[in-house]
């Protein structure tokens, strides 16, 4: 199930935003978490609801901090696509996420995944 069809709003804090506040991420962990909200609102991501609204306050946390791929365009497009869904910014979306999957090797988005799962949910 998507986030794009399920926006959620929290009366406060999501859990995951919290754990953002105090993670010390780098650069490249900043791109991997934009990288994967990508692939959340270009439909494409394998990640349950549950992980996906996480990743959706992480991304809403640390959309600020230092990014080495991505200019401020990319997060005006991501908070776009979060009000609005229509094909300019459907295919905006799907350009930025193809950019990433190319910029990010593989072996780096699946062992920050991992660090997520493990430190957000124990697994």
């Amino acid at each position: 199930m998507s986030v794009k069809y399920n926006k959620a709003i929290f009366e406060g804090p999501h859990p995951a935003a919290m754990w953002a506040q105090n993670a010390h991420l780098n650069s490249l962990q900043i791109d991997c978490v934009t990288a994967v909200v990508l692939k959340i609102l270009d439909n494409r991501c394998k990640m349950n609801l549950e992980e996906q609204l996480a990743m959706l306050a992480i991304y809403r946390e640390l959309h600020t901090r230092q990014s080495g791929l991505f200019d401020e365009g990319v997060h005006r497009v991501i908070e776009h696509a979060l009000r609005v869904s229509d094909l300019r910014i459907s295919r905006q979306i799907h350009e930025y996420r193809m950019y990433a999957e190319r910029a990010i090797p593989k072996p780096v988005m699946r062992y920050f995944k991992q660090y997520l799962r493990e430190s957000l949910f124990g697994v």
